[in-house]
């Protein structure tokens, strides 16, 4: 289970800090609850919300591929280290205007590794 711990241990330290951007900008901006209307923080509020959305079944995936091979391959140490890279890209690309490399990026990688993740799953799932 090395690269899903690997995986959920770099995401949980993410989380903390999309979750840290969340309140300064809350903070500065006085808005208890949503976005009030100030775009940096419905960019962060977004950032943050969109990492909760994915980031849960990406592991869920890797955990349960790890555990039917009863073994870490290096191609899923290679995506578990792939996880926390598009996911930031993807909040440092939703705190700039419009569509951007890092946006893209980040939202390409992690499309990317849970279409990978869920056909590896079924594969290993059908016993091939």
């Amino acid at each position: 289970m090395v690269a899903t711990l690997t995986a959920a241990g770099l995401c949980g330290l993410i989380f903390m800090w999309l979750s840290i951007r969340v309140v300064a900008v809350r903070r500065s901006a006085k808005v208890s609850l949503g976005d009030g209307g100030d775009l940096l923080l419905l960019g962060r509020i977004r950032a943050h919300a969109n990492f909760a959305e994915y980031v849960p079944i990406i592991l869920l995936l890797m955990l349960a591929i790890e555990l039917s091979l009863k073994a870490t391959p290096p191609k899923l140490m290679v995506l578990a280290l792939a996880l926390p890279v598009v996911r930031i890209a993807h909040a440092f690309g939703l705190a700039k205007d419009g569509a951007n490399p890092l946006r893209v990026v980040g939202a390409l990688g992690t499309w990317i590794l849970l279409a990978g993740l869920s056909v590896w799953a079924l594969i290993v799932a059908a016993g091939y």
